[in-house]
């Protein structure tokens, strides 16, 4: 599919794409055998701009343009799918900032975020209040002194928390008012008494990009507050919309390094003196999945563009991270089928492929308020 950059633009995805395969991706098997946090590679990414690409020059970032972003971060995934979880989750944590704080906030806090110097996480999720987000039970309440607010609750699936700087916290200043009572708040944990950060979960893929359980009972600054009380679960859907784009860069970029593998495969792999894919029946699956890699494509990339514009888009957004997230997981497990028994070993990347993918199903809206996000908005 043909993609707009303006020159300025594709030699920072060329770059970034070189980096990603002579660097991210010799090392991506280890880092998920290990369970390596993929922060190891942080210094690397932020040399090269990768950690402020999504901001705007003005707080330090190279400001991609949304389909550029989209390729960016489709090339680090095909690298290494756990490096590109983290970079995404420090990607939640500054669209927060960026969408929802006031001019001194996102000074403090987003020229470092940009340059790599800060980690941030992005703390929504909760044990009892994950598909709907409004059911949250951690609170804020405004302390005597009008000075700060008393921050208490817990958070689950938390990507960096381990190593973050600073996490983003929604948490309710109004709790009889749904989720018109949602605020957000910057956490410094390493200055804040009163934060714990659990124990790292154990994770079917995705295993060096950490994700914690989080408990705090400590006090926030008021300056740390994004924006008006009230308006965090308005930042957190804009958030999400642009995670969710995000998502499917990410599935589509291990999709594709999967189907190319797949593709090399067919070719070297003979049987009966001829190689595999001279077979009509893995030719057809070989294009399923070429066709299925360009619809997921056409669709993540529909979404970027209208990111930053002021257009609406969470319905794209919805569409692309259902589709792409689907598909991928499909284009994978017949990668896998067509490397037959050595695919399911861990001398391929294709059982890596199919674990780290499995999320992507799941976190940042499932795929089934995907298609209630889509169906209301057909509905309404």
């Amino acid at each position: 599919m043909s993609i707009d950059l303006n020159s300025e633009e594709q030699a920072v995805i060329d770059q970034i794409e070189r980096f990603s395969n002579e660097v991210l991706a010799p090392a991506a098997a280890a880092i998920d055998a290990k369970g390596q946090f993929a922060t190891l590679h942080r210094a690397a990414l932020a040399e090269m701009g990768i950690t402020g690409m999504n901001l705007p020059e003005t707080y330090g970032g190279i400001g991609l343009s949304g389909p550029a972003l989209y390729c960016a971060v489709e090339a680090v995934a095909g690298a290494c799918g756990s490096t590109a979880s983290m970079l995404t989750a420090h990607f939640l944590a500054t669209d927060s900032l960026l969408l929802g704080a006031g001019e001194t906030l996102k000074r403090r806090f987003l020229p470092a975020a940009a340059a790599g110097e800060a980690l941030g996480a992005f703390a929504l999720t909760e044990p009892m209040a994950g598909s709907n987000p409004a059911d949250m039970r951690s609170t804020a309440t405004a302390t005597g002194d009008g000075d700060g607010y008393r921050l208490k609750g817990s958070k689950c699936f938390i990507s960096n928390a381990g190593d973050a700087d600073f996490i983003v916290v929604y948490a309710k200043t109004d709790s009889t008012a749904g989720a018109r009572g949602v605020s957000a708040f910057v956490l410094e944990p390493a200055k804040t008494d009163g934060v714990e950060i659990g124990k790292r979960e154990e994770t079917m893929g995705l295993r060096g990009g950490h994700v914690f359980p989080i408990s705090f009972d400590c006090r926030v600054p008021a300056e740390n507050r994004l924006g008006d009380e009230g308006t965090g679960f308005r930042t957190a859907m804009k958030v999400l919309d642009n995670g969710r784009i995000e998502v499917a860069a990410q599935a589509t970029g291990i999709a594709r390094a999967a189907l190319g593998a797949a593709v090399s495969y067919a070719k070297e792999r003979e049987v009966g003196g001829r190689p595999i894919g001279s077979f009509q029946g893995l030719q057809w699956m070989l294009a399923d999945s070429a066709t299925e890699l360009a619809a997921a494509r056409a669709l993540g990339l529909q979404a970027a563009r209208k990111r930053g514009t002021g257009e609406r888009y969470s319905t794209d957004s919805a569409f692309a991270k259902l589709y792409a997230s689907e598909a991928a997981w499909r284009i994978a497990d017949r990668a896998l089928q067509i490397h037959g028994g050595y695919g399911y070993t861990r001398d391929f990347p294709m059982e890596r492929y199919l674990r780290d993918l499995r999320i992507f199903r799941i976190y940042e809206g499932s795929s089934e308020i995907q298609r209630t996000i889509i169906a209301r908005e057909m509905l309404s």
